[in-house]
């Protein structure tokens, strides 16, 4: 099993063609294209946030109902787009599921939380994603 987290999808093409290892996506936004390769799951940080429709994304795509996987994907991508821009992870979804109101605990050193600014940001893809 290998997580596949480069952004690279000739990279994960390649490993799918020359192996029969379990790839699965490290990149939320990139879950689907990666499952149309050959992947078989993902390692979701967004998925903290909000399990039930990143399950929902990869279920539709085992089922085959791919209008269904692109919806979803297309739902999720703004949450994956916006907390990868606002800083190093765990920091952009520690500081969501707290938002939320699911405290995951202090942020250990080196890391610092985000910025009142980027916090703003992130309020605002939460609320446009109506977790707020």
């Amino acid at each position: 099993m290998v997580k596949e987290a480069t952004g690279s999808m000739d990279q994960a093409s390649q490993i799918l063609a020359a192996t029969d290892l379990t790839v699965l996506s490290g990149d939320d936004s990139l879950t689907l294209p990666l499952l149309s390769l050959g992947g078989r799951g993902v390692v979701s940080v967004v998925g903290n946030l909000v399990p039930r429709d990143m399950i929902a994304l990869l279920a539709a795509f085992d089922a085959g109902d791919l209008e269904e996987a692109r919806r979803l994907h297309y739902k999720l991508f703004p949450l994956c787009r916006d907390m990868l821009s606002l800083s190093t992870n765990p920091i952009p979804i520690k500081a969501a599921l707290k938002l939320v109101g699911r405290d995951t605990g202090e942020l250990r050193m080196p890391m610092m939380p985000l910025g009142p600014e980027d916090e703003g940001k992130l309020r605002g893809t939460l609320a446009a994603y109506g977790l707020l």
